[in-house]
């Protein structure tokens, strides 16, 4: 099994990544975790004055996938850990694949939940196979999906066995930025996260699962100084 840590898009006044996650199990299936901004971020990063995260051709998901040999199609399931847009601005180029996501989401979405209107357009297309799972769940041997909601309703994130490096954490949204010296129960609160109480109780769940499960390596959501340390694709973790 191997997993590939993608940057799909960076900050460069800040250097907050976009990350997504191409996971390759030990019979070839292709498993992936987000797919970052959609091609019209291109377009907008060029434009003079643009601020915030910045998107060239080489950091969209299709083409970071391309570089390791891998086709849209050749991906099997595709982990939508929520709809915001750096994080499923793509979706629609993955029609093959079926769609994992948290059934909490999914209606939240469905039911016009203002903060994925902008991303109809690609949750929405009527091309895509959807599987909503409720809370906890086994994808596949190796590979758990952790219901986290607070960021977002039925927000999830990913843990990932690997079996030199371990297990891994792909915290995603619930924690954005490492802990440092704070608790679950004081950490400071992102800008986009909607659910003081969830965001809390879903950072203690992963905290707790991380001592429980000895995860030797955790990758936050949008995290400048941890993402120096990771190992981008083509290199991956075993």
């Amino acid at each position: 099994m191997r997993l590939y840590v993608l940057q799909l898009g960076i900050n460069p006044t800040t250097g907050s990544p976009v990350p997504g996650y191409l996971i390759q199990t030990d019979d070839g299936t292709n498993v992936l975790v987000d797919t970052g901004f959609g091609p019209d971020m291109v377009e907008l990063s060029r434009r003079p004055g643009h601020e915030g995260a910045r998107v060239t051709e080489q950091d969209l998901v299709v083409n970071q996938l391309k570089r390791l040999g891998v086709r849209p199609e050749d991906v099997r399931y595709l982990v939508a850990t929520h709809f915001d847009r750096d994080h499923a601005g793509s979706l629609a180029a993955f029609a093959g694949a079926e769609i994992v996501v948290q059934r909490r989401h999914y209606e939240a979405a469905q039911g016009g939940h203002p903060r994925f209107a902008g991303t109809r357009a690609q949750w929405g297309d009527p091309r895509l196979r959807y599987r909503v799972v409720d809370g906890d769940t086994t994808l596949l041997p190796g590979i758990e999906l952790l219901e986290t909601s607070g960021h977002v309703p039925g927000h999830q994130s990913v843990l990932v066995r690997l079996p030199k490096t371990g297990p891994v954490l792909l915290a995603i949204d619930a924690i954005a930025r490492a802990l440092g010296d704070h608790t679950p129960e004081n950490r400071p609160l992102g800008p986009y996260d909607l659910d003081e109480a969830g965001i809390r109780a879903s950072t203690r769940k992963l905290v707790d699962l991380a001592a429980r499960e000895g995860v030797r390596l955790t990758i936050y959501g949008h995290d400048p100084d941890e993402w120096k340390k990771v190992k981008k694709a083509p290199e991956f973790y075993t």
